[in-house]
């Protein structure tokens, strides 16, 4: 029997209540804001500071995953709709104690000669398939106002959630892209994710592990 949207929304409150570890909002905010000023004095180029929170949430995601599965006691998802529900009811709520309003949406029809095929391997039903997170609170955000250099270097200050999303997901044998489209800290009116299938991923061993 599928699991409710009510019923993922009881476990992320049930796992966050039981969390002993958790960490004081306001000092783990702070952290964050540190380390992001850190990466702009080491690379002083906004879209390389973009790139490196986003491959250290990739490496956080990777380790994050087999916690969250143990602990959760959820098995395989049934489709991306699925995933997009556990990862906003579940995950978020459990590690952040946030929920994140979420929006399906169905993968538009290949009418553009340009937009690229979609590879064998991956289902024609689900490619191109996404969902949108909203934010309405942002625990990374707090007390955290932009200067005029950043926004219009591109800075996308909690860029870190999106690697967390895409690492997690790649050991669970899906291939994400999870990229912010709007921010409030950048003068937007919310605070948006998109996490879009990219495709299904073999049961293999890494590149590199050999």
């Amino acid at each position: 029997m599928a699991t409710s949207s009510k019923q993922y929304k009881a476990i992320g409150e049930d796992l966050w209540k039981g969390r002993p570890e958790k960490i004081n909002a306001e000092l783990f905010a702070l952290t964050y804001g540190a380390l992001v000023v850190q990466l702009i004095q080491d690379y002083e180029d906004y879209e390389e500071v973009n790139k490196q929170l986003e491959k250290m949430g990739y490496n956080i995601g990777t380790r994050l995953i087999e916690d969250f599965l143990a602990k959760s006691g959820l098995g395989r998802c049934s489709d991306f709709r699925e995933v997009g529900e556990v990862v906003a009811k579940v995950g978020f709520k459990s590690f952040l104690n946030i929920a994140p309003i979420i929006t399906h949406s169905a993968p538009p029809p290949p009418t553009s000669p340009s937009r690229p095929a979609s590879a064998g391997s991956l289902s024609q039903a689900s490619a191109g398939t996404f969902f949108t997170l909203t934010f309405d609170e942002n625990p990374l955000a707090e007390f955290v106002e932009l200067p005029e250099e950043a926004l219009e270097g591109g800075l996308w200050f909690s860029n870190v959630l999106c690697g967390v999303i895409r690492g997690a997901l790649e050991m669970v044998q899906m291939q994400v892209q999870a990229e912010f489209i709007s921010d409030i800290l950048r003068g937007d009116d919310s605070t948006e994710m998109r996490v879009k299938l990219v495709k299904y991923l073999e049961e293999e061993v890494p590149v590199g592990d050999d």
